[in-house]
């Protein structure tokens, strides 16, 4: 027996040392695999892409949850002689990046971007970048991540460059992308537009004012934003409504708060009767219901709201004030006035900018867009359920994939979700007014628009400044990462992948963009399947975060328990979808676990002696034994091909803690000692079989100690490419 065996297990000593170890083989890479003979050239793939992890910190544990899953994804398919590949990459997170790093700057050095110019600021961006890819690197290490770094990416490299360039060109040249005049979520603070996503929602108390615009105007509305009512073009009611429909169609002249207004009363059925009093103020300009109604009635668009959140307006009492201070004044003018009619409290969600905290503000801006409900003639001819030639629209390529099961999503209850938001998808803002990402490829020369991959020849033509929506380039990632817009040997393979894992918060944002951008650029669905991780939760089911002083860092809690105990921490007892509560109990369990399992060793080692050479004669309860073992392996291995990873990990826990440590082996201490010599040969051989199996099987939840156990137990190969067990 080793000496090793003799003390408790320590994880600290070990997991760097088997991480090296792992990495030198070169077996995170399939072509390695193949090449050493580990894997058939022609066995089926498994592939998966890393959700990449943006470059603006450190890991958290959520970020944990998700590699503890895919990896135990990875190792699993990689032992059943599947051609594996686990793809790393980092997103360069353009808003999330670029606002630290200005913020950082103002804080050390009192400055702005604008001070250094765009060439010095976009240089000490990509340093910060580079800095936090380290210690991303190192962290997805410590978790024992066995992804294929010699082909990492990153959202902003050159090849991803090209890939981004290439697809907005021909979307551009299909007409999916172009150029207009429509209401976005801007940040005033920002001072730049930002995807739904980017918005956090918070929950505030406001007070929601009915009035009437005049004396003589017939019908009362109610806001909680009186100072966009200088903005309104028109009031609308339901067309069926009672109450309102002699009104229809009549027009108002009316001086609100000093500002001359013309006021059109419109049937629309989008407007709920019985909310407020049921009449709705049109603000086109600044609110992107509003901006629909005005589109259905040909309403007229009134900005008076400019980019700094300020009034730009014609009346003196309201001009070049902040929209709050205009609040106040419109409410005290309506009161002066006698046209105030209730105040009430009421909670409402309040958009915010979750880089900048400023609250957004709907305005009309002229921005990129990509149009999902343009029609156009399919080009592919591989992507099921629609034809080469067939006229589709990047929303019904969205919807179909998903509704005729080409693309699975764990759990179902999300498809229904997804189809909803699908089918209520507006055309996707593009364009950023910022400096960090990938530069829009349009450049202009007076009235001439030129969009290429390369600038255009000849003096004159100067780029659009904006850049690309992060979601852009990241909705590539599945193909861009294996080599696209070439058609490479890994695309050719690796591509659709096998599954995506990922946070369910992300769903619409990130897998919805992606399956566009890869059925209309590709022909080909992204993903076979999608599994949706939850949030992690402290043991009270609060989310965690600093502000609550909850907060649990990875690499501290690795130190603290090891890498294995916070894998199994994370993943069992949570299936997908689902939110998992994490504490310090449960981790000191697993620790205890991974403990129990090197005792397991020594006292097979110690007691039992060697593995016989050869199989001996098994006694009819060993033979029960095995085929207790092969039932549990199997039972095991269809969860696991179903991603039921929660099941199967708890399933391997209890089975060695409670039926091989506390029952098997205690039986056995009978046997070895007083046993006859073919009762012990029998139970010897069970009981390594059992411990090689259950290292096996276990590998791709705590694969740190399971390979030191192999190593000990004087295995020449690694246990990371040792074949699954037989079923």
């Amino acid at each position: 027996m080793t000496e090793k065996l003799l003390s408790p297990y320590n994880s600290s000593e070990v997991e760097d040392r088997i991480y090296k170890i792992w990495k030198d083989s070169g077996f995170f890479n399939p072509d390695m695999c193949i090449n050493s003979g580990i894997t058939e050239k022609n066995a089926p793939t498994f592939s998966i892409v890393l959700p990449p992890p943006n470059v603006t910190g450190t890991l958290h544990m959520g970020s944990a949850f998700m590699l503890a899953l895919e990896d135990t994804m990875t190792r699993f398919a990689r032992m059943q002689g599947k051609r594996t590949l686990w793809l790393p990459g980092t997103d360069h997170a353009a808003i999330a990046t670029q606002s630290k790093v200005e913020k950082q700057i103002q804080k050390e050095e009192g400055k702005n971007r604008h001070d250094l110019g765009r060439e010095e600021f976009l240089k000490r961006v990509h340093q910060f970048a580079k800095e936090s890819h380290d210690t991303i690197v190192s962290q997805m290490e410590k978790m024992g991540c066995s992804v294929d770094w010699s082909r990492e990416a990153f959202t902003l490299d050159e090849q991803r460059n090209v890939a981004v360039k290439t697809a907005f060109k021909q979307m551009y040249d299909d007409g999916l992308i172009y150029r207009g005049y429509r209401v976005v979520n801007w940040d005033p603070k920002g001072q730049t537009t930002i995807s739904d996503d980017e918005i956090v929602y918070e929950e505030r108390k406001a007070i929601l004012y009915t009035f009437k615009y005049s004396h003589d105007f017939p019908i009362a509305i109610s806001t909680t934003r009186p100072e966009t009512k200088v903005g309104d073009t028109a009031v609308a009611v339901h067309p069926d409504d009672a109450r309102y429909r002699e009104f229809i169609g009549k027009t108002y002249e009316v001086d609100f708060c000093h500002e001359n207004l013309s006021i059109t009363i419109v049937g629309d059925e989008a407007v709920d009767p019985t909310f407020g009093t049921g009449a709705l103020g049109v603000t086109p300009a600044h609110s992107s219901i509003d901006w629909d109604i005005a589109q259905r009635h040909n309403l007229l668009l009134k900005p008076v709201i400019n980019e700094y959140a300020k009034m730009s307006v014609s009346s003196e009492l309201l001009s070049g004030k902040k929209t709050t201070e205009a609040r106040e004044l419109v409410v005290t003018w309506l009161k002066e006035n006698n046209l105030l009619i209730q105040e009430e409290e009421v909670v409402q969600n309040v958009s915010t900018a979750e880089r900048t905290g400023g609250i957004i503000e709907p305005l009309p801006k002229l921005q990129w867009f990509i149009n999902v409900n343009k029609e156009f003639s399919y080009p592919h001819a591989d992507l099921p359920h629609v034809a080469q030639g067939e006229l589709v629209t990047l929303k019904k390529l969205m919807l179909s994939v998903v509704e005729n099961k080409n693309i699975d999503i764990l759990p179902d209850r999300f498809e229904r979700v997804y189809t909803h938001w699908i089918e209520n998808l507006r055309d996707w803002c593009i364009s950023r007014q910022i400096w960090y990402g990938h530069r829009i490829p349009v450049w202009y020369k007076g009235e001439e628009i030129h969009c290429d991959i390369e600038a255009p020849q000849g003096d004159g033509w100067e780029q659009d400044s904006d850049t690309l929506d992060t979601w852009f380039s990241s909705g590539l990632w599945t193909f861009s990462t294996l080599g696209w817009p070439e058609h490479t040997d890994d695309l050719k393979t690796y591509h659709p992948t096998t599954v995506l894992e990922t946070g369910y918060d992300i769903l619409f944002f990130w897998v919805a963009r992606m399956i566009l951008m890869s059925t209309y650029l590709v022909g080909q669905i992204p993903f076979k399947t999608v599994y949706l991780h939850g949030l992690v939760r402290d043991s009270k089911g609060q989310k965690i975060s600093k502000s609550l002083g909850n907060n649990i860092d990875p690499v501290d809690t690795i130190k603290e328990y090891g890498a294995d105990a916070v894998r199994m921490a994370l993943i069992i007892g949570t299936g997908p979808g689902n939110d998992s509560k994490i504490s310090p109990e449960k981790f000191k369990a697993y620790k205890h676990f991974a403990n129990k399992l090197w005792n397991i060793t020594r006292f097979i080692t110690t007691t039992a002696g060697a593995k016989p050479p050869l199989q001996p004669q098994l006694t009819d309860t060993d033979r029960a034994l095995h085929t207790e073992l092969h039932e549990l392996i199997a039972t095991v291995t269809k969860e696991l091909n179903e991603y039921k990873l929660y099941l199967a990990g708890d399933k391997l826990y209890h089975y060695i803690w409670g039926r091989l440590a506390d029952q098997i082996i205690e039986e056995s201490k009978h046997i070895l000692k007083d046993g006859s010599p073919e009762e012990r040969n029998s139970r010897i051989w069970t009981l390594y079989t059992i411990l090689e199996t259950s290292l096996k099987s276990l590998h791709p939840f705590m694969p740190f100690v399971t390979e030191e156990i192999w190593n000990i137990l004087g295995y020449n190969t690694l246990l990371m490419v040792e074949k699954w067990p037989n079923t």
